[in-house]
């Protein structure tokens, strides 16, 4: 007797069997869907503590910027700026390694990530950098503050800024690396937006501690750094999409809001009185600081956020198996 059942749901060699349908062949192997069981969250939200990690983030890439400014202000003889600046670098790294290691629970789980360098980890990359950083850091400041050991402070100051960019960006790399969808999505921009965030707030700071005289390099790194920022964050935003949603909403969204609307204050300020001005320079370099921790605060909390609907991983990799699938069935 010959089987009605269509050819679809018979067995064996013919269940991945590819038939005519007009003029192209279509698959008969259903197309593999993504689900959440019942809702829930497909990923774990991240263990760390808002205080700690989002200042751990703000306060490395105001500590790397600042070790640059530094240096720039050293060289072209601005030593206010070039103090300040060191002493920014210096307070700034000791913080956000004493957030770090508060965030582990144990100094000595900072010092066991230093047993090994892994150049694809982030987090071995970051522990070395600012292994490497700090004693350059500190020591810049220490003898730019003391007036003693003017060639050990130069040299200081040279690795201090030589290791800046990288203090200033890995932490972007670092948090775009994991599996949250906010974070991992971004991983083109974010580099951007924290080393604009990173230049706003050393300028800021310099503008608020040296005499407006001395302060132009500052005031140039603040207008470029917001600026940069300002971009990166559109940027990413229009091209996420809906996952870009945590950057709009909640808590995140509302750290994000503030950020920009302080630093656009800031870089308006900068332009047009801070040179003139000590009280606008205080006030605009303070502004520029606030922005630049609220946009690391806002990434943290909406990368957060973006762990708690599942629809921010299913969607995304339900579209790129979409696109690969048609990529196939069109080059087949």
């Amino acid at each position: 007797m010959t089987s009605t059942a269509p050819r679809s749901s018979q067995s064996g060699r013919n269940a991945g069997a590819r038939r005519r349908d007009g003029f192209r062949e279509r698959s008969m192997v259903p197309r593999a869907e993504f689900a959440s069981y019942y809702g829930r969250p497909v990923l774990h939200q991240p263990t760390w503590s808002a205080r700690d990690i989002a200042s751990y983030l703000f306060l490395g890439g105001l500590a790397g910027a600042s070790s640059l400014l530094g240096a720039g202000a050293h060289a072209t003889g601005r030593p206010a700026l070039a103090r300040a600046s060191k002493l920014a670098a210096a307070g700034a790294i000791g913080l956000s390694a004493a957030a770090l290691v508060h965030d582990l629970g144990r100094p000595a789980r900072f010092a066991n990530m230093l047993r090994v360098f892994k150049p694809t980890s982030p987090m071995s990359v970051g522990s070395w950098l600012l292994a490497g950083y700090g004693p350059m850091a500190f020591g810049a400041a220490l003898c730019d503050a003391t007036g003693r050991l003017p060639r050990a402070g130069a040299l200081a100051t040279t690795g201090a800024a030589a290791f800046g960019p990288g203090i200033a960006a890995y932490t972007a790399v670092l948090v775009a690396d994991t599996a949250v969808p906010a974070w991992h999505e971004g991983y083109r921009e974010l580099p951007f937006v924290f080393v604009g965030s990173a230049a706003a707030s050393a300028g800021g700071l310099g503008m608020a501690a040296a005499p407006a005289r001395q302060a132009g390099p500052a005031r140039r790194a603040a207008l470029l750094g917001a600026a940069t920022e300002l971009a990166a964050t559109e940027t990413m935003r229009r091209r996420l999409g809906f996952v870009a949603e945590p950057y709009r909403t909640g808590t995140g969204g509302r750290l994000l809001r503030a950020a920009r609307l302080l630093a656009a204050a800031g870089a308006i300020g900068t332009a047009t009185v801070a040179r003139r001005s000590r009280v606008g320079a205080v006030l605009s370099g303070l502004a520029l600081l606030a922005g630049s921790a609220a946009t690391r605060f806002g990434v943290f909390h909406a990368g957060v956020e973006s762990t708690r609907d599942p629809k921010y991983v299913v969607r995304p990799q339900r579209e790129r198996l979409s696109t690969a699938l048609s990529t196939v069935d069109g080059n087949g």
